[in-house]
């Protein structure tokens, strides 16, 4: 075993929350979904055995402190109260048990709320909207609490849902009910609670900040006021459960807003409408005299999701140099969260910056992670590549709330990279009860994570792979400068495959499959872009041609305003083209598998830069030097373009059809994703 590389040193110094030492600076931040006492679950609130395994696992890999994920104070459906559940904190305590052997500490995060951000399904809109069935379902799910605001307000997620003002007599079974989990909490040896959140446009949040707060009780107006609620939650703890006992605090920096669903990208000059630095000085330090033992930090809001749930467009480390500020107000521990890497985290722990590093979504895609960098093994970590395919999937877009499915809705905090995140039941390695002959065709990221995982179980691999390398479409999806952790996730591929008896056959294209001698096969062969019958298409660029290298001029017109088309706009302005997107929808990226963190970036970046986008607009014509397009009334006209990217989808490319021994995985059964990809090549490899 390699030592730690020096560097990280700082990384592995104790320190103090209070009167409980940590014995590194590593911090598994909350996650929506990793909540121990349950998330959406109809059955109401519950002891997680799920998310009991998900810490336990990564205590053992020497995480210093655990943060579970969100706890709503009251259950999202059934409505009971935390404290209520008597059976939920007798299993807690054995659980922080076995977690205190492996000494990683533990804090129980708590939220008031969501407000104006609760991320309400579609079929939730209506509900929300008819009184009669709202009174019907209330007992199950109350949706108007659920999104109660400090004001009435509009929500994130519709423009058809107002949300109400929460009521005084509200807060104060609130503020109570903080008082008496935490409290159950200490019995069950907790190490200490986190209150949720003045952070992240939540409704504590919301209190603080004028653009949402317009009450005129003393629950708002001042400053004193705004942060109110935050204060009486803190001091309700301490009065409950004694001084010494931690309470950290989840925090935004800054808000990052420019208004209601508008946020502010990096370096853009704006008017702030929410914390701006001057308050956060004074707010930091205010909250920390009421008692908080510790700021868990970075930026943003819903409207500015992208600062809290940074995507790859977002700048490594974006929110240390807001957070290191912060630090000199305060005399309490600061973490700082936000794709934060480790070797720029424990310089920064080593200057005093701050005082721990905070991940959270690099635990989904490598549990083992802390343990390898201690090992010094850091090209056998898998990195995460902030798709938020699995693990935060809210999608919305014009017409439409959160997108995201039901079972997506109570299933998140889940990995593209690996399915048995969280879902340990359903995924899992078990040896093969016969071993066979299984070949796979197509080295893409499905043909890999198919040979890895049938190799894993026993199986005879051979992998067929019609060029001289692995990957396949995914090192056009890799090529853009942003995208450094896909070519990383190249690469870790490209290593972890060789540490298996797999036999890997170059520059081998299969045609027909009765070539081969195999007792299974599977198709991996990915698909082929489609073709709009557009006068002029010939002069068109595929959208992998230009990922792959192909010049093109100045002036380029993408026809397709998905996520592939949007990424290859942005990868155009910032090397200094003049993009224009022409997408035949109402919106930028209709997906219901994207988070809002990531299309919001791309949206809102191309109205900051002034990237020409034509929606509800199609392409009739590619000329020589210009593109004629057609608005939704019947309307032409002409734009400028050097050169003309197709961007307008795929269609599953399977060699042959799938048959009792032959199956089809990945792009070539249905175009999708990362996650679709991955989690099908299980789904099959499990059975083999």
């Amino acid at each position: 075993m390699k030592k730690t590389d020096k560097k990280f040193d700082a990384l592995f110094t104790p320190w103090k929350i209070g009167n409980v030492e940590i014995k590194n600076r590593i911090v598994l931040c909350p996650m929506g979904g990793t909540s121990l006492f349950g998330w959406m679950e109809l059955t109401g609130n519950h002891f997680d055995k799920e998310a009991a395994k998900f810490f336990l696992e990564k205590a053992k890999n020497n995480v210093g402190l655990i943060v579970t994920g969100i706890a709503p104070i009251k259950s999202t459906y059934m409505g009971q109260w935390l404290y209520q559940n008597k059976k939920m904190f007798k299993q807690l305590k054995e659980f922080m048990d076995e977690i205190h052997k492996t000494g990683a500490k533990l804090f129980i995060q708590i939220t008031a709320g969501m407000g104006r951000s609760f991320a309400i399904p579609t079929p939730l809109v209506m509900i929300h909207n008819t009184p009669v069935l709202r009174d019907i379902l209330k007992p199950i799910i109350d949706v108007r609490y659920q999104s109660a605001s400090p004001s009435e307000l509009p929500s994130r997620w519709s423009d058809k849902v107002k949300c109400r003002a929460i009521t005084k007599k509200e807060i104060e079974k609130i503020v109570d009910a903080f008082a008496r989990t935490a409290e159950m909490c200490k019995l069950a040896g907790v190490d200490g609670v986190e209150v949720h959140a003045v952070h992240e446009g939540y409704l504590l949040d919301q209190f603080t900040t004028k653009y949402t707060n317009h009450r005129t009780d003393e629950y708002g107006g001042s400053f004193e006021n705004r942060y109110r609620f935050a204060t009486d939650i803190v001091k309700a703890i301490k009065e409950k459960c004694g001084k010494d006992y931690p309470v950290s605090l989840r925090y935004s920096v800054t808000s990052k807003v420019k208004g209601f669903c508008q946020g502010a990208l990096p370096g853009e000059k704006y008017h702030e409408v929410g914390r701006d630095m001057e308050e956060s000085e004074r707010a930091a330090r205010y909250l920390q005299d009421a008692g908080y033992d510790m700021l868990n930090a970075d930026n943003g809001t819903y409207d500015s999701w992208y600062w809290a749930h940074p995507p790859m467009y977002m700048p490594q480390n974006c929110n240390l140099d807001d957070v290191a500020h912060i630090k000199k107000f305060v005399d309490i521990p600061v973490v700082c969260a936000g794709r934060m890497e480790p070797d720029v985290g424990a310089q920064a722990v080593a200057e005093g910056k701050i005082d721990a590093v905070g991940v959270a979504r690099q635990f989904l895609a490598d549990s083992e992670w802390v343990t390898k960098l201690i090992e010094n093994r850091l090209e056998d970590i898998r990195p995460c590549i902030c798709c938020h395919n699995a693990c935060f999937n809210m999608s919305h877009y014009k017409g439409v709330a959160n997108a995201q499915s039901i079972y997506d809705a109570s299933h998140i905090a889940r990995c593209a990279l690996d399915p048995r995140v969280m879902q340990s039941d359903k995924y899992k390695l078990e040896p093969a009860k016969k071993i066979k002959n299984v070949a796979v065709i197509g080295g893409g990221i499905g043909g890999m994570e198919a040979a890895i995982v049938l190799a894993k179980r026993g199986h005879k691999v051979t992998l067929y792979e019609k060029s001289d390398k692995l990957g396949g479409v995914f090192i056009a999806a890799a090529a853009p400068s942003f995208k450094e952790k896909d070519r990383a996730l190249i690469a870790w591929y490209c290593r972890e495959i060789k540490k298996y008896p797999i036999q890997i056959k170059f520059n081998t294209e299969i045609s027909d499959i009765n070539s081969i001698d195999a007792d299974e096969i599977i198709i991996a062969t990915g698909a082929k872009a489609k073709r709009l019958p557009i006068p002029g298409i010939e002069r068109g660029i595929e959208a992998v041609d230009y990922l792959l290298g192909k010049e093109v001029g100045k002036n380029v017109v993408i026809i397709g305003g998905g996520l592939s088309g949007c990424e290859i706009a942005y990868d155009l302005f910032l090397q200094g083209k003049k993009p224009v997107i022409v997408e035949a929808k109402n919106d930028l990226i209709v997906s219901k598998t994207i988070c809002l963190a990531n299309t919001s970036y791309l949206r809102d970046f191309f109205k900051f830069k002034k990237v020409a986008t034509y929606l509800e607009t199609t392409v009739s014509e590619i000329g020589d030097k210009t593109v004629t397009i057609k608005d939704k009334q019947g309307n032409l006209s002409k734009i400028k373009a050097d050169s003309v990217i197709l961007s307008v989808g795929y269609n599953p490319a399977p060699i042959a059809k799938a048959k009792k021994n032959v199956h089809i995985i990945g792009d070539a059964k249905q175009v999708g994703n990362l996650r679709t990809v991955i989690w099908g090549a299980w789904d099959v490899c499990m059975k083999i």
